[in-house]
């Protein structure tokens, strides 16, 4: 049975085409993957289903009946409920009051049943495994944990249509099989779900049929039986995918960094200790909550630590980025949004912000020289953007990550931490970004790298960490790792000593 339906869809912004006649059907207890590179019209078109944007021509019918005059109200009082990449929750408010804007309204004088409330957030968190308090502020919460209770929030709200887009683009694995454990209890139960995701793994995992749009085009809906990731990437490039991961036999020089006995106690990180080596990738995997983050955030001085840090056999004390940077170090964080670029900014603005003594005369800016090294990161990383007087807001999410980039290695850095580096970017984007961190490695760079996608962690790591419950708790050669061991590892309470090489 047909639930949903969008019928050749068009819709423009300042003459220039987003959707080009885009149909699209979602059957009853159907996941409907829908799939296609930065650009290619996907938000549009979900934003027009959930009536955040009005088309210019075409139509939406649900159960049949044509829907007119289509706003976000509307459509989540229809059963049409959108879970966007960007949480949409109130960061003053805490979770439960969050996950109650969905189901109890507005209602003048009413009276807030607070144990009631606090007990149903609390349902719906352990239904997704997600331990997070209701007491807990938003603002408070990390990205993952954000997009979870994003999704809690969904369930509270009984869709009949629910638009997931990037759902899983910050959650670790462990909250990502949560995830499809609730979707197919969704899917058994009647409800149409779109699912947008760069990661193709989990559509062959979860999907029925796919719809690839291109440039605002249909290519084409195919079932998702039978179908290979390599014809997927095909329709979604309109060509032959190039090999997504490098092929690199890089040999590592001398230790770049050392950790000892290092903790950020208020995160929760304790006693780790490790070796990164010149030209060396070393992947730090683990599971949401495991502390990646937080080590990548205490060593670069974002937060209170204890122990030693050694930079080319040299003691240091890191206090403040500032410390982190004169050390040599350089961190492109997780959320590039919120931590990253700065929206209203620039390209050229972002770009030189953490080296503006490069690019200044006695405290005063120099902008040409400002334009000129703006002007070379960017043909060097190959950002796509008219001008770098372009709005960092304007970009696609891998040309915002090829801007934080290019701001840190204007630094110079001997070690690079990189915090999830391709979340929520397309096939395309991904693939550019593997080969400059290939070539970093090629060039000497030690790098750190944070990932929540195990092809990801295998593919471009000489050596894994696996991190659980704040401890590291072994470290691996990728050619002896596999999903299941790291896994395993994530899983493990172990508080003994790290086992492995250093």
């Amino acid at each position: 049975m047909v639930l949903l339906e969008a019928n050749r869809i068009e819709k423009s912004y300042d003459g220039v085409k987003a959707l080009t006649s885009v149909s699209l059907q979602l059957h009853a207890g159907e996941v409907h993957a829908l799939v296609g590179e930065n650009g290619a019209g996907k938000s549009t078109l979900i934003k027009v289903l959930a009536g955040a944007v009005q088309p210019d021509s075409g139509e939406i019918r649900l159960h049949g009946q044509r829907l007119l005059h289509n706003d976000p109200a509307r459509a989540r009082k229809l059963g049409i409920y959108a879970i966007y990449q960007e949480p949409a929750l109130f960061p003053p408010l805490n979770v439960a009051e969050n996950i109650a804007i969905a189901t109890e309204g507005y209602k003048l004088w009413h009276k807030v049943n607070w144990p009631t409330r606090i007990a149903e957030a609390n349902r719906l968190l352990k239904r997704i495994g997600a331990e997070i308090a209701p007491s807990a502020l938003v603002s408070s919460l990390s990205l993952a944990q954000q997009q979870l209770v994003e999704i809690a929030k969904a369930l509270a709200a009984t869709a009949t249509v629910l638009i997931m887009d990037e759902p899983t683009a910050s959650l670790g694995q462990q909250d990502t099989r949560n995830l499809v454990r609730i979707i197919r209890e969704l899917r058994s139960q009647g409800t149409g779900i779109i699912y947008i995701s760069h990661r193709l793994e989990e559509l062959f995992e979860i999907a029925d049929r796919v719809t690839v749009l291109r440039d605002g085009s249909n290519v084409g809906t195919q079932n998702m039986a039978g179908l290979t990731s390599r014809e997927l990437i095909r329709m979604m490039v309109g060509r032959e995918p190039e090999t997504l991961y490098p092929k690199l036999h890089l040999k590592s020089g001398k230790v770049a960094i050392e950790l000892r006995n290092f903790c950020c106690r208020q995160a929760g990180v304790r006693n780790v200790s490790l070796q990164l080596r010149s030209g060396e990738i070393l992947g730090l995997a683990g599971l949401v909550g495991s502390g990646r983050t937080q080590l990548a955030q205490g060593l670069f001085g974002l937060a209170s630590t204890q122990g030693d840090i050694y930079v080319d056999g040299r003691q240091v004390e890191i206090k403040s980025p500032k410390d982190a940077t004169r050390a040599g170090l350089a961190y492109v964080p997780e959320d590039r949004r919120r931590h990253g670029v700065i929206l209203e900014m620039t390209i050229r603005s972002n770009v030189t912000l953490a080296s503006l003594d490069k690019v200044s005369k006695h405290g005063i800016l120099r902008k040409s020289a400002e334009h000129d090294v703006a002007q070379e990161f960017a043909q060097r990383l190959r950002l796509k953007a008219p001008s770098i007087e372009t709005l960092a807001r304007d970009l696609s999410g891998g040309n915002q990550q090829k801007v934080v980039l290019a701001r840190w290695l204007l630094t110079m850095p001997k070690v690079l931490i990189l915090d999830e580096p391709t979340q929520g970017i397309d096939v395309r984007a991904k693939s550019e970004i593997y080969n400059l961190i290939g070539a970093l490695a090629e060039s000497g760079m030690a790098i750190l790298l944070i990932s929540s996608e195990m092809s990801e962690i295998l593919a471009l790591s000489d050596r894994i960490a696996v991190m659980s419950k704040g401890e590291l708790v072994q470290i691996l050669d990728s050619q002896d790792a596999s999903p299941d061991e790291i896994l395993r590892l994530a899983l493990s309470r172990n508080s003994s000593a790290p086992r492995g090489n250093n």
